[in-house]
């Protein structure tokens, strides 16, 4: 079995040691692989042309070629030694159709673990393709890769204006220059306008409110109303999911078949509001004060606040009938005086629950906590039915 070493066209390191078997397009293809070139023909170190395997001898050294004609690898070693700064040497890149001029040490001095530093930093080891006039091609966005040249060049990032920050971004991941990139995502996070998450206030929204139809669902979902002032405000229809109405003054209001799903009611006043057919699946309320509002509709609508954190409200003298409250967390809630008639409290948490004085006629505690609940002066008798747990 014969072995030969294989270079690149014109280079003198990073060779290949391989073995010799069958024609001469089968050494080719071996050669492309362990190159990573697309190699067409082979000369030995005289240059000669080798058109045949049988030519070739054991320990011989070869250089593979793409096409293009013999170069001795004595140049390579000859321009090293005349240069000391061995990566001085100009040479020109062809950016998406641009050409930009500038020396090797440019490119592999100031990011020297960048694509670029890797391309350029062994002549031949990468196969760069050529366009006619020998300068290297790539395929990238020559706007956005002239701000990184000027940066290897200088160190300072410097983006002309009508440049896209995000496109240079992203040319500096591609090329791996990641000191340009951090730089980068700093300057395009200032160029963003700064997120505004205070709370709306009273006078804004009624403009919203002035501006819609009485029966139209104002999409507030997801909105901060953290401690305004809604009182006594016609708020029917809205869509409040999941929005933040913490320590909001929504007394008197009317929310009569409004959307409260998921949103943060915790320490809101909403004493005498109207929440006929209100929507409170999972919200929370915990602290809040609901004292004697009206979740009866006499259309047959139910109020549905299943799910709900009441931990510790005030609902006293409420109006309830019908009232979906399954699964719902009541502990420690005043409920006073409250008409609970045909209310769903099925598995709802009603421990150290104050219902003293409530109407609970044909109401479902079925699988409810009532354990230091108080039932006290009670308008009708609770059935053992009732409850079970």
């Amino acid at each position: 079995m014969r072995r030969v070493t294989l270079f690149v066209n014109g280079a003198s390191k990073h060779g290949k040691v391989v073995a010799v078997y069958g024609t001469l397009s089968d050494l080719l293809s071996v050669a492309s692989s362990k190159l990573g070139i697309r190699a067409s023909s082979l000369f030995n170190g005289k240059g000669g042309l080798i058109d045949d395997i049988a030519l070739i001898r054991d320990d011989d050294v070869l250089y593979v070629s793409e096409g293009d004609s013999f170069v001795d690898p004595q140049d390579e070693v000859n321009g090293a030694s005349e240069q000391p700064g061995a990566h001085s040497d100009w040479l020109t890149l062809n950016i998406g159709g641009r050409l930009f001029t500038t020396t090797r040490s440019t490119l592999v001095t100031k990011e020297p673990e960048s694509m670029l530093a890797h391309m350029f930093r062994d002549k031949y080891v990468w196969g760069n393709k050529q366009d006619e006039h020998g300068a290297y091609l790539i395929d990238r966005s020559p706007e956005y890769f002239e701000p990184i040249l000027n940066y290897l060049r200088h160190g300072q990032l410097i983006i002309n204006e009508g440049v896209n920050i995000r496109g240079v971004l992203e040319e500096a991941r591609f090329f791996g220059i990641e000191q340009l990139a951090e730089q980068l995502e700093v300057a395009l996070k200032n160029t963003q306008p700064p997120e505004d998450h205070s709370p709306i206030s009273r006078k804004e929204f009624v403009r919203f409110l002035l501006a819609t139809p009485t029966k139209s669902e104002l999409r507030c979902q997801g909105l901060n109303f953290s401690g305004a002032d809604l009182s006594r405000l016609d708020l029917r229809y809205i869509n409040f999911k999941m929005a933040n109405l913490s320590r909001c003054n929504l007394t008197h209001a009317n929310l009569c078949c409004s959307n409260l799903e998921r949103a943060d009611l915790s320490g809101a006043n909403l004493d005498g509001a109207n929440l006929q057919g209100v929507k409170m699946l999972c919200s929370n309320a915990e602290g809040a004060s609901l004292r004697g509002c009206n979740f009866e509709d006499p259309s047959g609508l139910k109020a549905n606040l299943e799910g709900a954190n009441l931990k510790g409200v005030d609902m006293e003298g409420s109006q309830m009938t019908g009232i979906n409250l399954r699964v719902a967390t009541l502990k420690n809630a005043k409920l006073k005086n409250c008409n609970l008639r045909g209310a769903t409290l099925a598995g709802t948490d009603l421990e150290n629950c104050d219902l003293s004085g409530c109407d609970l006629q044909e109401a479902n505690l079925r699988g409810s906590n009532v354990k230091g609940a108080i039932f006290e002066e009670m308008l009708t008798p609770l059935h053992m039915s009732q409850s079970v747990r």
